[in-house]
C-alpha cells in the first residue's frame, strides 16, 4: 500500500529545502555531511527537509550505502521526502525505503511548495 502525504508535519513554519536527483554515492555523503553541518550550525527547530527523485531516490532506499548516515539524520528531525512518481516508475515500494522516509506525490512539486512556504533551497 502506497501511503502520499502532500506536505509533512513541518509545513507550517519555515526550513530549508534540500533537493537530491543524483545516484552517486559519493553526492549521497557529500549531501548528507552537507545536511549534518546544517543541523550542527543553524538554530534549534530549523526544519530541514531532503526531497529525493529520480536516481537521488537510491540514497532513500534500505540498502543504500549510507543508509545509517540518513537513519542518523532522521533520528536527529530531518525530514526525507521521496517522489511516488520515481517510486513508481521504478516499481520501488514504501517497504524499499528506509523507515520515517514519506512519500510525496511529486519530488519536484514538493520542491516548489516548500520554496513558495518561504523554505531556503539548497542543491548541493
Amino acid at each position: 500500500m502506497l501511503v502520499l502525504m502532500t506536505t509533512s508535519d513541518k509545513s507550517t513554519s519555515s526550513g530549508v529545502v534540500v533537493h537530491l536527483d543524483e545516484a552517486e554515492p559519493d553526492k549521497h555523503a557529500s549531501v548528507l555531511r552537507n545536511i549534518g553541518n546544517l543541523l550542527d550550525a543553524l538554530d534549534d527547530g530549523t526544519h530541514i527537509e531532503l526531497v529525493v527523485h529520480g536516481p537521488g531516490l537510491t540514497a532513500a532506499l534500505t540498502d543504500a550505502p549510507h543508509a545509517a548516515r540518513l537513519r542518523e539524520l532522521l533520528s536527529r528531525g530531518v525530514s526525507v521526502a521521496a517522489c511516488a512518481n520515481t517510486m513508481r516508475e521504478k516499481k520501488i515500494s514504501v517497504d524499499g525505503l528506509i523507515d520515517g522516509v514519506h512519500v510525496v506525490p511529486s519530488g519536484v512539486a514538493e520542491l516548489v511548495r516548500r520554496q513558495r512556504e518561504g523554505w531556503a533551497y539548497i542543491r548541493p
